[in-house]
């Protein structure tokens, strides 16, 4: 006969559990928890660093309607982030299909094609950047060989923020390989279907791949929406902090940077955060109520 299996305790698996997961409960509390609710106080506070909050209610939210920059840097942001998101992902799209039509040495491509993702928010791509689209820089240089005298765009208000969105556009790699592996879930009967009953390259595309491939899509939308939203490096690094020239390359990151680090008003700069916050879970929170009328799941 088998022996009887000696019987557990019914509580230790969850104590063993919560004892694996004490570092996150650390983390997601000491570092994430407890700093907002304390920025979420400062951005009711007029505190300046090194003194003491005094409560000021919400005079830095009603601040807001009359700061010229904040302005400034609500218009800017809002530019780089419904124009270059959706050209990213557009551009994405368009690689992702060509390599999934079995290009030899589609490892080596596809992490080429990531790599830019990984290096785009750099310091050191930024600083590569400024001196391409520089006066002396490779840009100018070359379009100056066809001809064209774009000079430095870098200083010119009405292009510096094109650079900022080509960069965005350049750091396709991580949308790429994600759609990518979605493309590779499409089952091909479908495609063959739609080609027997004479549907052509564009109509297998919009009806066939897109409806398929939209749950990847709005994944992608999303994270993108997000991280665009947060974007600083760039701007920060090719205006050398000043969000220059006249304000055009002005992200409300950057200005929430000056206000904090700058000028030292972390009251102030805790109720830019927190308006950030706001933008961003409006958006997500739009993405995800219009998903039901384009995404398709296959439940």
């Amino acid at each position: 006969m088998r022996r009887a299996s000696r019987a557990q305790p019914r509580g230790r698996p969850s104590r063993v559990a919560y004892i694996f997961l004490l570092p996150w409960f650390a983390g997601i509390i000491g570092i994430t928890a407890i700093p907002m609710v304390a920025s979420l106080y400062l951005s009711f506070t007029n505190f300046r660093l090194g003194g003491t909050p005094s409560w000021v209610g919400l005079a830095n939210y009603e601040r807001m309607a009359s700061d010229a920059s904040f302005h400034a840097a609500s218009v800017v942001t809002a530019k780089y982030v419904f124009i270059s998101v959706p050209l990213q992902l557009a551009f994405a799209l368009a690689i992702a299909l060509v390599l999934n039509r079995g290009v030899r040495g589609l490892p080596i491509y596809r992490s080429v094609y990531y790599l830019p993702s990984l290096l785009g928010g750099s310091v050191a791509v930024a600083v590569l950047w400024r001196q391409l689209f520089a006066t002396d820089g490779l840009i100018p240089e070359l379009a100056g060989r066809f001809g064209i005298q774009m000079g430095s765009w870098i200083s010119d208000p009405k292009h510096a923020l094109t650079t900022l969105m080509i960069l965005n556009v350049w750091t396709f790699g991580s949308p790429m390989v994600i759609f990518l592996a979605g493309l590779r879930q499409i089952p091909s009967e479908l495609l063959e279907a739609a080609a027997v009953d004479g549907a052509g390259r564009m109509r297998r595309f919009l009806s066939v791949t897109v409806p398929l491939l939209s749950p990847v899509i709005f994944f992608n939308l999303v994270l993108q929406l997000i991280g665009s939203f947060q974007a600083f490096t760039g701007a920060y690094i090719v205006s050398s902090g000043s969000g220059g020239p006249a304000n055009s390359t002005l992200f409300y990151t950057l200005y929430l940077f000056q206000a904090g680090f700058q000028r030292f008003e972390m009251g102030y700069a805790s109720a830019l955060a927190w308006v950030l916050f706001a933008v961003i879970g409006f958006f997500t929170a739009l993405n995800f109520v219009g998903a039901k009328y384009w995404v398709h799941y296959e439940s």
